[in-house]
């Protein structure tokens, strides 16, 4: 039985019943929240590996500024953004983010930095947490725990300081948090929690609040990118698949040179940070024609996901044709094939030990490992090297009574050897080995995607994110879709999600219609059909039989819903005298539910309407109206007594039942 157990008999109220014929009323336009005007719009890209954010003046929306360059850079990585990184002192108060928090951590002596709480790539555990709850724990570098929701909430606030700093020196004067609108970006295959646990980490940041919840908006990843898109002009994209020469470059060398070019080009333009998006729709745009198709691969550190998007003219508004999909495919899986080549090598319970007691040495020679991933390409001929920290070298003699160069030779793995400069030398052969599991999923799930009856036809691939930097994965993509459709990658393509973000904030009506992740339904009773109904579920009342536990649906999984669509039922009380009525709502990840003790059916809000003291001149048929309206990330669910207008509301809660 389902955690549920009957909510007719459990609490003794008699329930509701639809008011047959049930309908359903498309309400365009529900009576909106007064649009709110900002002066800024600030978009914060959260990533796995690592983070940034980007802002444009509402007045001047053509021009989007990326933020101000970090201090202290990795060599090797050009980059506007900063690792995803967190350091707690031992207090739990927190200390620093990014760099700066690396930096610190790796400076402090073992025997102090094992009192540190230190956090990295802790973003996958909102993906990969069953039950998220406000309550879930992250584990620092050291073992220990602290909640979550803590931890992202620093990691905002700081964000949240950092680009109202500099929107006031900017300005001259200091800018208030009121006046800017806020967009956080997710990935689009998160379950509704992860996106909710957001949006609850940026009210404890002080960015919105419940009371106040437009000023923030949670943005989908793909969509973000996919925005920014629309918008390029040629001379801003790489198209793997152009036979003529890109740049003046000819195809062969494109892939390596038309980045560099790609980089000279911004690190030419890096003073200024503010990119120009012409107020135009971009010309590979402008081959598209109405119900043209496009996917989108967002690749980033953590997860891939893709969404298939179709042109609607004029206004170039997006539909979403195909529900988010993909998977824990990110960049990060290629560190983890690193760490089982080292533990081949030097054996699992080393690793381990490590980790623990050299934690900053271990965050060290990931470091030194992502600046040669970062290398990493189809053609390389000769081998790259890999610093071991000292403390590498040191422990491991300690550990094992003979060095590393002895456990190499020992050890059956060919293409890794020691040099003498105290390097790991990689062929570039093992190097492509250990990005060869996580292409080969990203690969096999678009190839899923593509065999969708949903998805034929479709005319290009953007590919972005920053794991879309990396040419083994480009080439990847290139030769096993690029018979077809045009495989396209922005120049700057780790901070298109970011850029896509600001143009989402400035104009959050352009993603018209969405899918539904979700199936949503209310619990009620209906009248009892002998042998079409489960005789469990009979309950009498009052002389009449009623089937409980019943699913009243309002929208299913998949089902194409617009932007700010409302859906009405209407209900009435079992029991015509009731005063206190409670509508129960419930989502399930399958299509098809009868019944709310079904598996996989949730509880994730509840209406309660009290009607005491209300005219009791009221027909004996009351109707109860209930909406919900469907849209943003967020859903709002309504509840209206028709007679006496008096109405409850509730936002849909997945991380409190």
């Amino acid at each position: 039985t389902s955690a549920y157990s009957s909510p007719a008999k459990s609490l003794g109220d008699p329930g509701i019943t639809p008011l047959s014929p049930s309908h359903i009323v498309k309400d365009s336009d529900a009576d909106d929240a007064v649009e709110q005007l900002f002066l800024v719009v600030v978009a914060i890209d959260f990533g796995t590996t690592s983070s940034g954010y980007a802002y444009s003046f509402t007045k001047e929306p053509e021009c989007i500024h990326v933020m101000r360059r970090w201090e202290g850079g990795d060599p090797g990585v050009s980059n506007q953004k900063t690792p995803t990184t967190i350091l707690l002192t031992p207090e739990r108060k927190f200390h620093s983010f990014g760099y700066a928090a690396r930096d610190f951590y790796h400076d402090l002596d073992p025997t102090e930095s094992k009192h540190w709480l230190y956090f990295e790539k802790f973003k996958m555990k909102l993906h990969t947490t069953g039950n998220l709850t406000m309550e879930t724990d992250l584990t620092a570098a050291n073992g220990k725990k602290v909640k979550a929701l803590e931890i992202f909430a620093y990691a905002l606030q700081f964000f949240k300081e950092q680009a109202l700093k500099e929107l006031s020196d900017q300005g001259g004067s200091d800018f208030e948090n009121t006046e800017v609108r806020w967009v956080i970006t997710v990935p689009a295959i998160w379950k509704q929690p992860a996106k909710q646990f957001m949006r609850q980490a940026a009210y404890k940041a002080g960015m919105a609040s419940p009371e106040n919840p437009e000023q923030l908006i949670i943005a989908l990843e793909p969509e973000a990118a996919s925005i920014y898109c629309r918008k390029l002009r040629l001379h801003q994209m790489i198209d793997l698949s152009s036979r003529a020469p890109v740049n003046g470059y000819s195809p062969s060398d494109t892939i390596g040179t038309g980045f560099t070019q790609g980089k000279e080009h911004v690190r030419r333009n890096r003073q200024s940070r503010t990119f120009m998006v012409e107020n135009v729709i971009g010309e590979i745009w402008s081959e598209l024609e109405e119900g043209d198709r496009y996917i989108v691969v967002d690749s980033g550190g953590g997860t891939v996901d893709m969404t298939v998007h179709q042109i609607r003219l004029p206004e170039g508004h997006l539909k979403e044709l195909y529900k988010a999909t993909g998977g824990p495919y990110g960049s990060l899986g290629v560190d983890y094939e690193f760490e089982k080549l080292l533990c081949k090598i030097f054996g699992e319970d080393f690793i381990e030990q490590f980790k623990i007691k050299r934690p900053a040495a271990w965050v060290d020679l990931m470091i030194a490992f992502e600046s040669r991933k970062r290398a990493a390409a189809p053609d390389r001929t000769n081998p790259l090297n890999i610093t071991l920290p000292f403390s590498f070298i040191d422990y491991y003699k300690k550990f094992r009574g003979h060095s590393v160069e002895h456990a190499l030779r020992k050890s059956n793995v060919d293409f890794v050897k020691w040099s003498s400069q105290g390097m790991l030398r990689m062929s570039p052969d093992a190097m492509n080995a250990l990005f060869k599991p996580t292409i080969d999923q990203i690969v096999q799930h678009l190839s899923e995607v593509f065999d969708k009856p949903e998805v034929t036809s479709v005319k290009f691939l953007f590919l972005v994110g920053g794991f879309a930097e990396s040419p083994l994965l480009q080439q990847a993509v290139q030769s096993a879709f690029g018979s077809r459709c045009r495989v396209i990658i922005p120049q700057d393509v780790g901070l298109t999600i970011l850029k896509g973000a600001v143009l989402f904030g400035l104009d959050p009506a352009v993603i018209k219609v969405r899918r539904s992740p979700l199936t949503y339904g209310v619990g009620v009773l209906n009248r009892f059909v002998e042998g079409k109904h489960p005789p469990e579920k009979l309950l009498v009342k009052d002389g009449t039989r009623w089937c409980t536990d019943v699913f009243d649906k309002f929208i299913s999984a998949d089902q194409s819903v617009a932007l700010g669509e409302t859906v009405t039922r209407s209900y009435t009380p079992a029991k015509p005298s009731q005063l206190v009525i409670v509508i129960n709502i419930y989502s399930s990840e399958q299509d098809n539910v009868s019944f709310i003790t079904e598996p996989g059916v949730k509880k994730c809000g509840t209406l309660r309407l009290d009607l005491t003291g209300t005219d009791a001149s009221v027909p004996n048929r009351r109707e109860i109206k209930t909406l919900m309206q469907f849209g943003d990330t967020e859903i709002k669910a309504m509840a209206v007594d028709v007679a006496t207008s008096k109405s409850v509301k509730v936002g849909i809660d997945f991380l409190n039942y």
